[in-house]
């Protein structure tokens, strides 16, 4: 796409917004019913392309994808015009008399950029919620899921407005020609690195952006008395780990820290679950999904032919190349200077670093930038009361992992170098809302406090007033305190 086209676009969406076309609810709402009505009948072909782009099953592709998405609108649906109300707030009394709200108005033009790892949830999570808000939207979906992308761009215009809602496809050209727009808002998922060029481009014309960004989720596995409880926290960790989309995944676990004594049972466990959830061969399963293109595998290749790192490997690390596919693979206390240790890996590597007490896990979690999400299996209400207070991420999730995601209660989004922002249900709306300040005075009653000449009574009156100190302000307005 060229400049030209894109300064056409943004014409025709400017002129859409201007014309109030997405403010209403009966637009939003048949915006929303379009998505779930394409998702419903071409999910043959969501399928399909997911298969195509990253090697997912269907169920792997409803569970992480189109079931989250269905959840998403069904919410956004049944609430629309509860979000779009204005929200009463209260007033003080030395504003008497005046009543005041809260209206959201939408941003305006929006432009969304999506990441290749969930290219349906990472797209239509962030639409339904610029929708749902009444904003005219451009979304660029990832040029590395490029069947998806193209489902987007062919799809999305017979289901939605095209007038008001856009899909632009194409790679990292297209998203410069895009970025060097005024936008009124940009969401961005994806990379740190990426993250910096996009806020870069936002300072330009002061526009507020959304980082949805990575980072090293780490997991702590503490001691469990319970070997119900042990086996089970252990399989949510492989699952963790590898279940979404062979790790590629933000909210995925990164690195696992655990006593070093119980290494040798968690290995012989792991293997276990490995197995039921994978079988003997990985490699040929249906149930892993690959890694996305050649040059990410290559970057995973190089993370571990670091120096140090290879000999680290205590299970797995096969590969294959042809098929971009990489078994799981465990690292024991790699070298934490490698990059595999400090850079996001984003793939099926797993390093487990040992620790004399899982207490220490804090300070070893505390000395690295705050991460997306932090996983801790324990049934120690002192650690899970520790973590809380003591450290910084995203989000905490106890004896689970990923299952925050699907929450559309909680916000989504990381702290510092993980991102700013946050999304799912209310929280999406909020994202591309402007809750605008309303107030309504009365001109029935006009008092002389706040207005010179000034005295000392004048000063009594303001004290009581700005103290709610109402008593007093009863007796000095009737005049029994003046003096």
């Amino acid at each position: 796409m060229e400049m030209a086209n894109v300064e056409e676009t943004m014409r025709e969406l400017r002129e859409s917004y201007r014309r109030r076309k997405t403010r209403s609810a009966a637009w939003r709402r048949t915006q929303l019913e379009g998505l779930s009505r394409m998702l419903k009948e071409k999910e043959a072909e969501i399928f399909k392309a997911l298969k195509q782009d990253l090697g997912k099953a269907p169920e792997e592709a409803f569970r992480d994808e189109i079931g989250i998405l269905w959840k998403s609108l069904n919410l956004t649906m049944a609430s629309l015009e509860e979000w779009m109300a204005p929200k009463k707030v209260p007033v003080p009394i030395i504003a008497f008399p005046t009543s005041a709200e809260l209206v959201p108005e939408p941003l305006g033009v929006v432009l969304i950029l999506s990441s290749w790892n969930f290219p349906f949830g990472l797209s239509l999570d962030p639409l339904i919620g610029a929708i749902a808000a009444g904003n005219a939207v451009v979304l660029k979906p990832s040029e590395m899921a490029p069947a998806c992308s193209t489902f987007l761009a062919t799809h999305i215009p017979k289901y939605l407005d095209h007038e008001a809602v856009k899909v632009i496809p194409g790679g990292v050209h297209v998203a410069q020609i895009l970025l060097d727009q005024k936008w009124d808002k940009i969401f961005f998922t994806g990379s740190a690195r990426v993250g910096r060029i996009v806020m870069s481009a936002a300072a330009k014309h002061l526009t507020p952006v959304t980082l949805e960004l990575g980072g090293k989720c780490p997991a702590i596995l503490d001691r469990l008395s319970f070997s119900m409880d042990y086996q089970v926290a252990v399989k949510r960790i492989v699952s963790g780990k590898w279940g979404p989309c062979s790790g590629q995944a933000c909210v995925g676990i990164d690195y696992l820290l655990v006593e070093e004594q119980r290494v040798p049972k968690l290995m012989e466990d792991i293997k276990i679950h490995l197995k039921k959830l994978y079988g003997d061969k990985p490699l040929e399963t249906n149930s892993m999904s690959r890694i996305v293109n050649k040059h990410h595998f290559q970057r995973l290749k190089k993370l571990l032919d670091e120096p140090g790192v290879a000999a680290t490997i205590i299970h797995g690390g096969a590969l294959d190349e042809p098929n971009l596919f990489i078994e799981p693979t465990i690292l024991l206390n790699p070298p934490l200077d490698s990059e595999l240790m400090t850079e996001e890996i984003f793939g099926p590597l797993l390093p487990i670093i040992t620790l004399k007490k899982i207490d220490e896990s804090i300070d070893f979690i505390n000395a690295r930038p705050r991460p997306l999400a932090m996983y801790v299996f324990t049934k120690d209400e002192s650690l899970k009361k520790k973590v809380v207070a003591e450290t910084s991420s995203g989000s905490v999730t106890f004896n689970d992992a990923i299952i925050q995601f699907a929450l559309d209660t909680l916000p989504f989004g990381g702290v510092g170098e993980s991102g700013f922002g946050k999304y799912h249900g209310k929280f999406s709306f909020d994202a591309f809302s402007h809750g605008k300040s309303v107030l309504r005075r009365s001109f029935l009653t006009e008092f002389s406090f706040g207005y010179p000449p000034w005295n000392a009574y004048k000063l009594r009156f303001l004290r009581a007033a700005y103290s709610f100190d109402y008593i007093n302000l009863f007796l000095l307005f009737v005049g029994l305190k003046r003096s």
